[in-house]
């Protein structure tokens, strides 16, 4: 059986300058590793993002077709509040399978989905 002990997903961008500096904003200080066509930032766990040049790698980007990065948040509202104070584009909260969810845009296309168990709904007797 496999064990992953470290997951890492890695953009390939077009717009690298611009979607590395959109990444350290809405996931702060959390850089693991940096050069000058690639930066990984921890989102977790175990967990890790990296936003590479496309120019000097030798994988072609999607244009962030066919791709979602979807993180579970504590609170997707007061998360939502906090973006829109840094100046994100965000969506209005909407419930989804279940759970309320936002979606954000990074430069270059891809979808991220922050989403957070929605509260249970409680029926009064009756």
């Amino acid at each position: 059986m496999l064990r992953v002990e470290r997951s890492n997903t890695i953009l390939y961008c077009d717009r690298w300058p611009e979607t590395a500096a959109f990444y350290r904003l809405l996931l702060g200080d959390v850089v693991t590793f940096e050069n000058d066509w690639f930066v990984e930032l921890a989102i977790g766990d175990g967990s890790h993002l990296s936003i590479a040049d496309v120019t000097r790698a030798t994988i072609a980007p999607a244009g962030g077709a066919g791709l979602t990065l979807s993180w579970q948040v504590a609170d997707v509202e007061t998360t939502r509040r906090l973006l829109v104070e840094l100046g994100i584009d965000v969506t209005p909260v909407i419930r989804r399978f279940g759970a309320s969810a936002i979606d954000v845009h990074d430069p270059e296309g891809h979808r991220i989905e922050l989403w957070s168990a929605a509260p249970a709904v409680v029926e009064p007797p009756g």
